[in-house]
């Protein structure tokens, strides 16, 4: 297992309905071409979840549900992102004209004490595996938003997720972090079963353009779906079926079978640490930049250093120091 990664999503509208800006002057610079929307667009690190984001549009998805479903699809092909990981979100909504944001982040293990760490001959818990994972924050980060801000199903916003993790071409990136950490891979059986096919060769890691096969995730994934669906032929409501989900996960068999097998590679976690865990939606910090508000979450992402900064760079001309110059940087 790597260390959780905090995921940074800024949902710019709950009903997104238009995306289109030129360019303000032909001296702007950028590293990426502009890109330009009359109703919609989808971004990611990743272009396979950004067509997942796209074709959840194409459902009639609003933004949030969009994005819910590119943070599934990154999180099963992007490395330094998983579903063990955290989520953390702005979501700005055009009927009440306020901004939410979405604490889904992950906390250690009740064990996790500096007396267990000490009694191992560890100043510091580890960098890697088992001991250094925190409660999973994404799936309820994803779940919540939908639930409280989506229009579609769970069963929709997971389909492409579900789909990659059946199995994808894998790209080059992914392969070589893979074969570069191998070492600490195969420390844990069930990580090395999934990332290293190839065990033994002189490459271990998948192929890059090989189908990369992640079947207990998949799997995973689908019992969420039937909870959802389960509560919905039940006759509960959209946003009850998928709290069902997040009761599943944090709750029920998903979140026993993850304690198990944390547990038998070393790991501390326990039902009631999933069981009390939660994600909070709360206000957001704010400042005003030459005349534009920007949000941020609070002191959890020391977002509020950044807003410091902007508040700081606000008494200086940018502009006409040039772009890139020494005093600039």
């Amino acid at each position: 297992m790597r260390p959780a990664k905090r995921l940074f999503v800024v949902l710019l509208s709950a009903m997104l309905v238009a995306v289109s800006a030129p360019l303000r002057s032909q001296g702007q610079r950028t590293q990426k071409p502009a890109l330009h929307g009359r109703h919609w667009m989808a971004i990611t690190g990743k272009p396979l979840a950004a067509t997942a984001g796209a074709m959840i549009f194409q459902k009639g998805g609003n933004a949030v549900d969009a994005a819910c479903a590119m943070i599934a699809a990154t999180t099963t092909m992007w490395d330094t992102l998983s579903w063990g990981g955290e989520t953390q979100a702005l979501i700005y909504n055009p009927h009440t004209g306020k901004v939410i944001g979405i604490n889904a982040l992950g906390v250690a293990p009740t064990g996790a004490t500096a007396a267990f760490y000490k009694s191992k001959g560890m100043k510091y818990p580890p960098e890697y595996g088992p001991l250094a994972a925190v409660t999973p924050g994404t799936p309820g980060g994803i779940l919540t938003m939908l639930a409280e801000y989506g229009k579609l199903s769970l069963k929709d916003v997971l389909e492409p997720s579900i789909q990659m993790a059946d199995g994808y071409p894998v790209e080059a990136e992914l392969v070589n972090t893979i074969e570069r950490n191998k070492k600490w891979i195969k420390q844990w059986r069930y990580a090395r079963e999934v990332m290293l096919p190839h065990a033994g060769q002189r490459h271990e890691a998948p192929e890059a353009g090989e189908v990369f096969r992640q079947p207990d995730l998949a799997a995973t994934l689908r019992k969420l779906v039937e909870a959802e669906q389960q509560a919905l032929a039940a006759g509960k409501s959209r946003k009850e079926a998928i709290y069902a989900a997040y009761e599943r996960f944090y709750k029920g068999d998903i979140a026993r079978e993850l304690v198990r097998g944390v547990r038998e590679e070393g790991g501390l976690f326990t039902t009631e640490d999933l069981a009390n865990w939660k994600v909070h939606i709360e206000e957001p910090v704010k400042t005003n930049y030459r005349g534009i508000e920007v949000y941020k979450l609070t002191d959890w992402t020391q977002g509020p250093a950044m807003l410091e900064s902007l508040n700081i760079l606000e008494n200086f001309d940018l502009k006409a120091m040039g772009y890139n110059s020494a005093r600039y940087v």
